[in-house]
């Protein structure tokens, strides 16, 4: 059974914050030049090195201010309950956390997580499924890691994708093929780890 970020788990897992700074991903790793916590970094870097010639990581985001959070899950909780005219403002939150961390434990706002994909030599994306960022109502649950019903390819890309980053130590979002944490309170859980490394970090934090 997927766990989800809105899990009651996930939220009770200690974060003893490291104080680790944060850095931008070299170009190598994408031309967005993300922010990430600096051994996040370190394992992403690792994850590309490991991939097939011709193949490397493209990171789209990395750090996310908490009122670019707050945004996000707000609108995305609107979509949910249009989309489920009648549920109860429970089941809108723990439907919103499929796509979209709820702010107390995002791990974006920690600096811990980035969304990613595959792109060739060329920079050119490899064929995953989904966009990144599909929801689940547009992608009808295609965006899920484990979904059936996605081509050959794109299921054996996902297959690289994952086994650079299990490597590396980073868990996936099953329910977001794009999305990896390292540190953060999810990862705790999945990993069994006693505490997180990173809570939320201020946007003004200088980079490493």
């Amino acid at each position: 059974m997927t766990i989800l970020l809105s899990d009651p788990r996930v939220g009770a897992i200690p974060v003893l914050e490291c104080g680790e700074p944060l850095v931008a991903l070299g170009p190598e790793l994408g031309p967005a030049r993300a922010r990430v916590r600096v051994e996040l970094g370190a394992r992403l870097e690792a994850a590309n090195a490991s991939l097939p010639d011709g193949i490397r990581l493209q990171v789209v985001e990395g750090h996310r201010s908490e009122a670019v959070q707050r945004q996000i899950f707000a609108q995305y909780a609107d979509e949910v309950a249009a989309t489920y005219p009648g549920i109860g403002r429970a089941d809108v939150e723990r439907l919103a956390s499929r796509f979209v961390a709820p702010i107390d434990v995002a791990p974006h706002v920690a600096a811990a997580a980035v969304d990613l994909t595959l792109v060739d030599a060329n920079g050119a994306e490899l064929d995953m499924g989904t966009p990144i960022d599909a929801t689940p109502e547009e992608s009808d649950g295609a965006c899920y890691f484990a979904s059936p019903d996605i081509s050959t390819s794109a299921r054996a890309n996902r297959v690289i994708l994952a086994e650079a980053l299990e490597a590396a130590g980073l868990v996936n979002y099953p329910t977001e093929w794009w999305h990896w944490s390292y540190g953060d309170r999810y990862w705790a859980l999945v990993t069994g780890a006693p505490n997180a490394h990173y809570g939320p970090v201020d946007d003004r934090e200088a980079v490493a």
